[in-house]
């Protein structure tokens, strides 16, 4: 799992039948410290996450098609919590 920040949503009205109802999510990568490293990417919100949220997703499509209970849609990436805090000892 990985932290990232919610930066923008997408709206696709012509989509993948098996992608009706997801919420999709630009999520940019983010660490510990939520500093921005790498490319935002697409992913499936499954929390009900919103703008300027930090999240943590998953990235291997069998977990995120899991965390969306979607097996057979095209899902790389899930969102599948939203951050209170970040601790380190």
């Amino acid at each position: 799992m990985n932290l990232g920040k919610v930066i923008g949503t997408v709206v696709a009205t012509r989509k993948d039948e098996r992608l009706t109802g997801c919420k999709l999510l630009i999520t940019q990568p983010v660490d510990y410290k939520y500093k921005p490293f790498g490319n935002p990417f697409i992913a499936v919100d499954t929390v009900g996450a919103g703008i300027g949220e930090i999240v943590i997703y998953t990235t291997s499509g069998t977990a995120a098609r899991l965390a969306a209970r979607r097996m057979e849609a095209p899902i790389d990436i899930a969102i599948v919590g939203i951050v209170d805090r970040v601790d380190i000892g």
